[in-house]
């Protein structure tokens, strides 16, 4: 009886020694053939599976999104249930900071998909949605968890947010802050939005 192959985790080996050879290498040495010899298949295998270049860093990004989908559910999950909206609005973006290898080597690849996807309008519209998706969650937490007298514009307070969660992701990546430098940052942003909180709650998870 002929084995059955399964496509899904085909493509996502051809996906991951993408990434490797992106995050290891930068893009510019993402082609079919160095993803083929990094995942010891053939170049007609990969092409089998992603027609052009644009498919395989969009599958790619995908499996980056997946790896962060896992990381935040599990770290959220440990909060207990009905966790603080500021609870779990650190919990989620700390996990978005590359501050450990496994984050670093996604948070690469995402560098260096939104850096291909500047001039690729096409490409960069399914990320555009789950953009989308991911300012209108932080708004939401936001509005359930600020105090009643803190004057803040929610949509406007999210796009600021992640705007300095991917700055300091960037700035981790090249090695010039240290990840208390970025944590603390990323508080202080906190406590614009949504007030200060006890020194200690919510702030000893990395």
């Amino acid at each position: 009886m002929p084995k059955r192959v399964d496509h899904r985790e085909r493509r996502t080996l051809i996906a991951d020694a993408l990434m490797r050879v992106a995050a290891e290498r930068g893009l510019e040495a993402v082609s079919l053939r160095h993803v083929a010899a990094e995942a010891g298949v053939s170049s007609g295998m990969v092409q089998h599976y992603f027609r052009t270049r644009d498919e395989m860093m969009t599958f790619a990004l995908s499996v980056v999104h997946e790896h962060h989908e896992a990381r935040i559910g599990a770290a959220i999950a440990a909060l207990g249930p009905d966790p603080a909206p500021r609870a779990l609005l650190r919990t989620m973006l700390v996990e978005l900071l590359p501050l450990d290898e496994a984050r670093r080597a996604d948070g690469r690849v995402a560098l260096a998909f939104l850096a291909y996807t500047a001039v690729r309008p096409e490409v960069a519209a399914g990320l555009h949605q789950e953009t989308v998706g991911l300012l209108a969650f932080l708004a939401g937490q936001i509005r359930a968890g600020r105090p009643a007298d803190r004057r803040v514009d929610p949509d406007r307070a999210a796009v600021g947010l992640l705007a300095i969660v991917e700055g300091l992701g960037v700035y981790l990546l090249g090695g010039h802050y240290p990840a208390e430098t970025a944590l603390a940052a990323l508080d202080a942003q906190l406590d614009l939005i949504m007030g200060p909180t006890d020194v200690g709650v919510g702030r000893d998870r990395d």
